[in-house]
Parts: structure tokens; C-alpha cells; sequence
């Protein structure tokens, strides 16, 4: 796995507290950036999180605040005032909205599941790089969103969770356009990912992503991380792109 001189370096990456957010930021810290964690308010596990990171001699702080609840100026205010600059901002944070898979059953996609999804994956994620735009400019950073293989095919939770992650990949190239020359902006695509999340994936789902991914096994977040910290700290002519990291599930 690459390593990269971050010191001197931050990042803000949302939510953080678990899965690929966690692995992103740990990564970050391990080479050195000074990496604020937002995390949701009322999230148990953080003091726990912050804490392990810490032993390990990481420079971190956490950030409460919920993307797509309108708090993303205030997040971005709070990690600028402990970070002192931003050189790269992760749009981690996101939601499926539903516990299990429900493809395109349209009975279970009620307006609260869009609301919830678009607002946290689309609208959320748009305030937080608007919020972050002058201070990303002033460090000439960059900015790497999640986005996901749900919004290039017709897979994925729902149809409501795969139209905000096909927004997430147009919306990239609109955002890299909008913040030239000084900052990149990139996603990048996941498949199936062996991670924490609110998805209750069912033995034959797990087995199916597995089976038909050309390298025979489910992403890890490390496996992402890794992706995410090269287009935010290296990569320095790639902007505007979203690059798959399945394991060939969708080649």
C-alpha cells in the first residue's frame, strides 16, 4: 500500500466514525495529516474511536454534526477552528434509508426514504463543499466524495439510494468545473464493501457479490481508503473523474 508525507496536511472527513470514513481517516493520520472526524451528535462509539486513534499517537478530533441537516456550515467553521486550513475534504457521510434491499419496489419507497437519502447524500454533500470552497482554494486541496456502483448500473439498496449516487458522480464533474483551477475534485464508485452499515445484506446477496467480482472477494474499506487518499493527496492531474473500485463486480 502507497504511503504519502502528509504532515503539514489536513482533512475533514464526514462521516467517519466507522467503515470507509474511518479507514480513510486513519490512513490520512497515519501519514501524518491532522484529520478532524464528524461524526453524528449522538454517536456512542466515539469517544471509544477517538480515543484508539489517539494511543496510536494520531492527531485527530472529532466533529459532531449531521450531514443534510443544515449543519454543514457549522461543521465546516468547527474543523477550520481546530485544523487552522483544509487541504482535503471527504464526503464520506451517507445513507441507504432502508434496512434491507428493496430495488424497485415503489411501495417501499415512501417520500421519507427520499428525503432522508437525498438530503444526506446529494443536498448534504453539495452545502459541505460549497461550505468548504474558500478555504480548499486557499490551500490549492482537494475534495473526494463517495459515490457508488449503484449509480452507474441498476444495482443498489433502492432506486432512491442509486439516483443520489448518480448524482454524486454528475455532480463531481460539476463541482470539479466550479472550483478550478485551485482544487480537484474526484469521486470514487465502491462495490460491495464488507463494512458496518445499515444494510442487512442476506447471505445469498453477500455470496452473489462475491461470486461474480472478477477477484472473487468483497471490497474492504481499506480497499476504498486507499483509492480516496490517492485522488485527495496525489493524482495531481485527475480532476472531474469517478473511478470504480469493485474487484471487477461490474466488469
Amino acid at each position: 500500500m502507497p504511503s504519502y508525507d502528509l504532515n503539514g496536511k489536513t482533512a475533514l472527513v464526514t462521516g467517519a466514525i466507522s467503515g470507509i470514513g474511518l479507514a480513510t481517516a486513519t490512513m490520512l493520520a497515519q501519514g501524518g495529516a491532522k484529520v478532524a472526524i464528524n461524526h453524528l451528535p449522538d454517536d456512542p462509539r466515539v469517544d471509544a474511536t477517538l480515543g484508539k486513534l489517539r494511543d496510536q499517537g494520531f492527531d485527530v478530533v472529532g466533529i459532531p454534526g449531521a450531514i443534510g441537516s443544515g449543519a454543514e456550515d457549522a461543521i465546516v467553521a468547527a474543523a477550520l477552528g481546530e485544523l487552522g486550513r483544509l487541504d482535503l475534504l471527504v464526503n464520506n457521510a451517507g445513507t441507504p434509508g432502508v434496512t434491507k434491499t428493496v430495488g424497485a419496489q415503489l411501495d417501499l419507497l415512501t417520500d421519507e426514504v427520499w428525503d432522508s437519502v437525498l438530503s444526506t447524500n446529494l443536498v448534504g454533500l453539495f452545502r459541505i463543499t460549497r461550505a468548504a470552497a474558500p478555504a480548499l482554494r486557499a490551500a490549492h486541496g482537494a475534495v473526494v466524495s463517495i459515490a457508488s456502483i449503484s449509480g452507474l448500473t441498476s444495482r443498489g439498496s433502492s432506486m432512491a439510494y442509486a439516483a443520489t449516487k448518480g448524482g454524486v458522480i454528475t455532480l463531481t464533474r460539476h463541482l470539479a468545473r466550479a472550483l478550478s483551477p485551485e482544487v480537484r475534485v474526484n469521486a470514487v464508485a465502491p462495490g460491495s464493501v464488507d463494512s458496518t452499515w445499515q444494510i442487512q445484506w442476506t447471505n445469498e446477496e453477500v455470496q452473489f457479490a462475491t461470486d461474480n467480482a472478477l477477484l472473487k472477494r468483497r471490497c474492504t474499506p481499506e480497499d476504498i481508503a486507499e483509492v480516496v487518499v490517492y485522488l485527495g493527496c496525489a493524482a495531481a492531474m485527475v480532476t472531474g473523474q469517478t473511478l470504480v473500485v469493485d474487484g471487477g463486480l461490474t466488469g
